[in-house]
């Protein structure tokens, strides 16, 4: 979703940084509240006690471990990597100029 805002943002017209600057920030608080639900849901797993408490609480460090990862890869790594794919793939420029790839005119008599 992150792509999708900062995409369109880009094809507005606003510069690359920008784009996936406002596509993050737009996109920051759905993600947060997601992660923390999900987070909080898996607390009672990683304060288990009683039997099989230590197959919980693994699980729980494993699950809240990876979604803390998870969410902090898409803030801050997804921008980075569209920022980064699109300045390759030479989009900044064409947006810059504001030229458009060139199209081939039809021969005569097509």
């Amino acid at each position: 979703m992150i792509v999708e805002f900062a995409k369109d943002e880009f094809e507005k017209g606003k510069p690359l940084a920008d784009a996936a600057l406002e596509g993050a920030r737009l996109r920051l608080r759905p993600i947060l509240m997601t992660s923390f639900a999900f987070i909080l849901g898996c607390v009672p797993l990683w304060v288990a006690t009683g039997a099989g408490s230590v197959a919980r609480q693994i699980m729980g460090t494993t699950v809240i471990g990876g979604m803390l990862a998870a969410s902090i890869i898409g803030i801050f790594f997804v921008p980075g990597v569209f920022y980064l794919v699109e300045k390759l793939s030479g989009a900044g420029k064409e947006h810059a100029t504001g030229a458009l790839p060139a199209t081939p005119s039809p021969a005569p008599g097509d």
